[in-house]
């Protein structure tokens, strides 16, 4: 196998384990909050909305495969997607966590716009503050846990961007 095809296989391999570590924080948050009654506040639902997003675009990239522009189109869209959850997963810890109500924020009106909140709520309604829901795990916050796993993702999609466009480097410049 050429480098060109290990470096596209590699991308291939990144977004499909991106795709399944955004999949498994949304299904360790379901677990915590439908068996133990840890309840999610807008916050906590919209990154779920975006590690779900996160893991479309992951997916979309990883079936896209043979297409290089794809592949990599997916990946930067994917990363973008984790950074929004990182600006949410802050956001809930540093601000929406320090304040007594955190309704009609943005979280509520993209989730109400879009009746996730309606449509799935076993999924994506609120039934908490932010305050009652930074509960810590393992003595840190959920908010950063979920900011942590967010930059993991962006970086494994940005890498899997790079080793795309390594690989078409390669078949370019042959040594």
């Amino acid at each position: 196998m050429s480098y060109s095809a290990r470096m596209l296989r590699r991308s291939e391999s990144i977004l499909l384990l991106s795709a399944v570590l955004a999949i498994g924080a949304v299904g360790v948050a379901l677990v915590l909050q439908h068996r133990f009654g840890i309840e999610p506040c807008a916050w906590c639902t919209f990154q779920r909305l975006l590690f779900l997003l996160f893991a479309a675009f992951a997916v979309l990239g990883w079936l896209a495969r043979r297409s290089r522009a794809a592949l990599v189109a997916a990946s930067v869209l994917a990363a973008l997607a984790a950074l929004g959850g990182l600006w949410a997963a802050l956001h809930q810890q540093f601000v929406a966590a320090q304040s007594l109500s955190c309704a009609f924020t943005f979280a509520d009106r993209v989730l109400m716009k879009l009746r996730l909140d309606e449509t799935l709520p076993w999924l994506f309604e609120a039934t908490a503050s932010c305050r009652d829901a930074n509960a810590p795990l393992l003595g840190v916050p959920f908010a950063l846990w979920s900011a942590a796993l967010f930059v993991l993702l962006a970086g494994l999609a940005a890498l899997a961007a790079r080793a795309t466009l390594g690989s078409r480097r390669a078949t370019e410049n042959p040594a």
